[in-house]
């Protein structure tokens, strides 16, 4: 079995494909991994393109460009399958209703889904204006002569958890939304930043950035967690549905997040059946009660 690495990076992956099919290697004799495989033997691609030319179709290219952004089991091994099928004339492998191909869209699903998780569910957080920092190109700060050209910094960081590695491509939906300012998000994996003009996507995120993300203190958040307080209606909560659309696990980086369990659980005791908060409950005023006819 041939072994192959190819750092999680599909233009690395669609170079590879492209020899294996060339030389006809089926996708049984081969596997993707980051780490050693104990099966794997010493078998190589060969180093020159062999003489079987395959035509892929464009829209499987672009297919398969969604599907590696999915980080799971046999995450290039699968694409590779599919690719090996169309290329020899069977493109139901495309399709969701081909049980291959039905494992494809689920990833493509994920990974669009968690792309809406990333504009939905991101909080940037203003620096203050006096807080001196260098380029996230160059995280750590300079001083003497080098300060006078040191770039400016992000004006907005964010820290974000994602499933998927979507955040290159799914970031730049806050280049229209956030103008020309300057702005960053870290992650566990990668990082972006904004600069005014372009967008730089590093794959390893610079533990700088990450500090800077995590240790940010929002000036208006005890604003925003009376506010939010307010607005939730305990009369219209339905927990499950909430929590599909706003998954637990982002719960812990929203500044809302830790509010949300007391919210839930002071619904379900008697502000679900009064529909107000208890503080407005306590204020002097008629009561009226709720009647159950239309």
């Amino acid at each position: 079995m041939i072994s192959l690495d190819c750092d999680d990076l599909f233009d690395t992956w669609r170079q590879q494909a492209r020899w294996l099919l060339s030389h006809q290697i089926d996708p049984a004799q081969v596997s993707w991994s980051t780490v050693a495989d104990l099966f794997a033997t010493d078998e190589v691609v060969p180093s020159t393109p062999g003489p079987y030319q395959a035509r892929i179709p464009l829209a499987l290219i672009e297919l398969l460009q969604t599907a590696a952004r999915y980080r799971g089991d046999q995450r290039w091994s699968l694409l590779y399958e599919v690719l090996w099928r169309v290329s020899h004339g069977d493109r139901t492998a495309m399709l969701a209703g081909d049980a291959l191909g039905s494992e494809l869209h689920r990833r493509i699903k994920q990974v669009t889904r968690e792309s809406h998780h990333l504009h939905a569910f991101l909080r940037f957080i203003e620096l203050p204006p006096s807080q001196p920092e260098s380029a996230p190109t160059d995280p750590q700060p300079t001083t003497g002569a080098d300060s006078a050209h040191a770039t400016l910094g992000p004006e907005y960081v964010a820290w974000h958890e994602p499933a998927h590695d979507i955040l290159a491509s799914a970031s730049e939906h806050f280049i229209g939304r956030m103008g020309q300012k300057r702005w960053l998000i870290a992650t566990p994996q990668d990082g972006v930043y904004y600069d005014g003009t372009q967008l730089i996507h590093e794959r390893r995120c610079p533990p700088p950035w990450q500090q800077l993300a995590q240790g940010a203190e929002d000036p208006q958040g005890e604003l925003w967690l009376t506010y939010y307080s307010h607005i939730f209606n305990p009369a219209r909560l339905n927990p499950k549905v909430m929590q599909g659309h706003l998954p637990t696990r982002f719960w812990k980086n929203l500044p809302e997040g830790a509010l949300i369990p007391g919210l839930i659980s002071e619904a379900r005791t008697g502000k679900q059946r009064d529909g107000q908060a208890r503080a407005i409950g306590a204020r002097q005023g008629k009561r009226i009660e709720r009647s159950g006819k239309g």
